[in-house]
């Protein structure tokens, strides 16, 4: 007996050069509205502030935006930074989303600030993360139902019990994941030097719950399928020109792609991206399924959740068109 892996969208609204948020936001809409007819499972949202090349600081009202113009996809979070917000308003804003889109809404956690020590300081965060599960569970019975003598309640949200997963780009919630029983989300698509121990600690700590009897584990990597190898190539220098702007803390907006990326690094900044792209799965139909195949034998997980970062709209239709064929001949064991 064995199960198909599920496949999944992560998107950051990225920006090009010059151009308006809406437009942007309107490509991200457009993508869900594809990846929902492919049968994509979820499109989820990120959260990032005051970084210049990416729109999806405002995640649930995107998430509604985009709930509202599809209808069958899951719609969520990857993730809100709970750190940065009360869990009242956080259950609040996800249990109305939820009235609104009922068995459509996910709240992936995640305990990173999604930006710099200025621009924690503007959001008023005052944790620094080390009381996540403190606000986890604080979230979580907002969400669930009321307790005998409880005082302050979700309104909307409670009873709504909106599905939690929690997002990591270390050991840190991986075992809290475990521990609660719960989803986990490994974030490879920037820190995948990590994401094999992290999955070893999410099992290794893994108690059933009822949520779930069992581990689901997800992780995000980097992919760009297309047609051919060479083309697929190219398209993965507008990712590599995206981290390269993150080291050189540059704005990051999605840039045409290059023939060749010498003479635009320096060996020491090429090692950089390298490394955070070590597991983009890359190239024509039949490497991608090479490529992910070997990726979810290595790591056991059930599902996948593509970035898929590419200058022209087409080209990121057409990568999600043939990960979603090739997705239904990799298959996991029961």
């Amino acid at each position: 007996m064995s199960r198909q892996l599920q496949v999944s969208v992560l998107d950051l609204v990225g920006m090009r050069p010059g151009e308006s948020t809406g437009d942007a936001i309107a490509r991200s809409v457009e993508t869900a509205q594809h990846v929902e007819r492919l049968g994509y499972k979820r499109f989820w949202l990120a959260e990032h502030h005051s970084i210049r090349g990416l729109a999806c600081s405002a995640t649930a009202v995107l998430i509604g935006h985009v709930a509202d113009k599809t209808s069958t996809i899951r719609v969520g979070s990857g993730g809100i930074m709970l750190p940065n917000h009360a869990p009242l308003v956080v259950a609040e804003q996800f249990g109305t989303l939820a009235s609104m889109y009922p068995n459509r809404i996910d709240l992936g956690l995640g305990r990173a600030p999604g930006s710099d020590m200025p621009t924690m300081r503007a959001l008023r965060r005052t944790s620094s993360g080390d009381d996540f599960p403190e606000l986890v569970a604080e979230l979580r019975q907002y969400l669930g139902d009321p307790k005998p003598g409880q005082i302050v309640h979700a309104v909307p949200g409670e009873g709504t019990h909106v599905p939690i997963t929690l997002l990591g780009s270390s050991g840190y919630s991986a075992q809290l994941a475990g521990h609660l029983g719960l989803p986990f989300a490994f974030a490879a698509h920037f820190a995948p030097q990590y994401v094999e121990p992290a999955m070893g600690l999410y099992r290794r700590h893994f108690t059933p719950s009822d949520v779930l009897d069992k581990p689901y584990a997800m992780v995000g990597l980097p992919v760009i399928a297309a047609d051919t190898e060479a083309h697929a190539k190219r398209l993965l220098t507008t990712p590599q020109q995206r981290f390269l702007s993150l080291v050189r803390n540059q704005p990051i907006e999605v840039r045409p792609p290059v023939d060749s990326m010498e003479g635009l690094w320096t060996s020491a900044e090429a090692d950089a991206v390298a490394a955070r792209l070590a597991l983009a799965v890359v190239g024509d139909r039949d490497s991608v399924k090479q490529r992910l195949q070997r990726t979810v034998d290595w790591l056991g997980v059930d599902e996948i959740f593509a970035v898929t970062d590419t200058y022209e709209q087409a080209d990121r239709l057409r990568s999600y068109e043939i990960l979603a064929d090739v997705a239904k001949e990799i298959t996991l064991p029961s």
